[in-house]
């Protein structure tokens, strides 16, 4: 957007929105994993309250990064296998984490819910070019349909953020580079969770620039950070 106001504010690359996500999603998991169980009132409450407001910022941030990569990663095959590698990868410590169980298909991790997300805007992508000789509303009403049918899989699949992934993945593509106009649709998408407008506020200042970066941190860390977790949770019985 051309608002000069708004250009003030992009000041972050996308390595520093991600490792801002990382230490917000960081923040989530230890008090999941490690405060929640031990909750009676007080001021570990006053904590956990505040690592909950902290640990929103991460999710919108995430999605926002993944739609940005379809843009402009030069492979999306190898973008959507990645995200689905690290899914497998991640799964039996996210059901560690969440569950204290080895396996549980009851919760699956985020990585499989991106990846949907990813597919999801790729179809609508690949038939907006299709359909460019229709008029615009066939399209829009093409890319409802496939996104209702993505929110169907992601709740029945029992994904992580569900059918909320879908839609902010959605709103953000649609509103690619326009992303102050995405933020009402995004926030009416994950009403639930009103301190997730933090994270959409974030996104306002991404200055388009990759930022340095270390794929190997930025897939491994989600894993080894649940399965640390998880393996301090089911040692401690909670």
């Amino acid at each position: 957007m051309n608002n000069p106001a708004i250009k003030k504010l992009k000041v972050l690359s996308g390595a520093q929105l991600k490792y801002i996500a990382f230490l917000s999603m960081l923040i989530d998991h230890i008090n999941k994993a490690l405060i929640y169980p031990y909750l009676k009132g007080g001021a570990l409450n006053t904590v956990s309250n505040l690592f909950d407001i902290l640990g929103r910022i991460a999710f919108p941030i995430f999605v926002f990064l993944l739609v940005e990569g379809y843009f402009k990663t030069r492979n999306k095959w190898r973008y959507l296998a990645t995200l689905l590698i690290f899914g497998v990868i991640s799964e039996v410590p996210f059901d560690m984490f969440t569950t204290s169980e080895y396996f549980n298909i009851n919760w699956n991790n985020i990585m499989f819910t991106l990846g949907l997300v990813l597919i999801t805007i790729w179809v609508i992508d690949t038939l907006k070019v299709k359909m460019e000789s229709l008029p615009l509303p066939a399209w829009f009403l093409v890319s409802f349909a496939i996104v209702a049918v993505s929110c169907l899989i992601a709740m029945n699949l029992s994904l992580d953020y569900e059918h909320h992934a879908i839609l902010v993945g959605y709103f953000f593509y649609i509103f690619h580079e326009r992303e102050l106009l995405s933020i009402p649709f995004n926030f009416a998408s994950m009403y639930k969770e009103p301190w997730a407008l933090l994270g959409f506020g974030l996104v306002l200042t991404y200055n388009g620039k990759r930022g340095r970066q270390s794929k190997p941190v930025n897939y491994l860390f989600y894993p080894v950070r649940l399965l640390i977790l998880g393996l301090i949770r089911m040692k401690l019985g909670v």
